[in-house]
């Protein structure tokens, strides 16, 4: 046990040591993906683009603002043997992540954030509310300034006693600028 604990507080030492050197840091990367409902029958798959800005201030931890939006598909469905085709409306979104970061090559880091978010549809009232999002992410830095991006992430819209649940999976390219 006791060879667990100090092999736990080497490794912690040295990560925070070598991710001292870089505490600091601001970039920004533009990303894009797709957006699927989860649990919804009024809306389809759709796409999704947007812009983050992480900041660096403390070792393994990254705040990133971001601004993000959504086109989703429409969705035909059949009254009465009628078919009606729904507009998937679109949603525009702002806010800040958190994540948990390692230095190096090759990193995986959960994160969690929260925002406001915007869905607009043709012949709907808008909703305007609080947004919820965690997920999963794996950075690539092939070159020292610029990384790509792979994530998967849970988004939540909370509409008073319901909610709006999307999955997102996107792909980003950005640039770290040096200080």
């Amino acid at each position: 046990m006791r060879r667990w604990t100090t092999f736990a507080a080497v490794a912690l030492t040295l990560a925070f040591s070598a991710s001292a050197a870089h505490a600091i840091g601001v970039g920004i990367a533009g990303f894009g993906g797709i957006s699927f409902p989860i649990l919804q029958d009024d809306v389809a798959q759709g796409t999704q683009f947007g812009v983050r800005v992480p900041v660096k201030l403390v070792p393994l931890f990254t705040v990133e603002p971001y601004y993000a939006s959504s086109a989703l598909g429409d969705k035909s469905e059949d009254f009465a043997g009628l078919s009606y085709t729904r507009d998937g409306g679109t949603m525009s979104s702002f806010g800040a992540n958190v994540l948990l970061t390692t230095g190096g090559p090759v990193s995986f880091y959960p994160f969690v954030g929260i925002g406001s978010q915007k869905w607009t549809r043709e012949g709907s009232s808008d909703l305007n509310d609080t947004a919820w999002n965690f997920g999963l992410g794996i950075g690539f830095t092939p070159m020292p300034s610029f990384g790509i991006d792979v994530r998967g992430e849970l988004n939540m819209m909370t509409t008073g006693d319901t909610s709006r649940k999307y999955g997102n999976a996107t792909v980003g390219l950005s640039y770290h600028l040096p200080f």
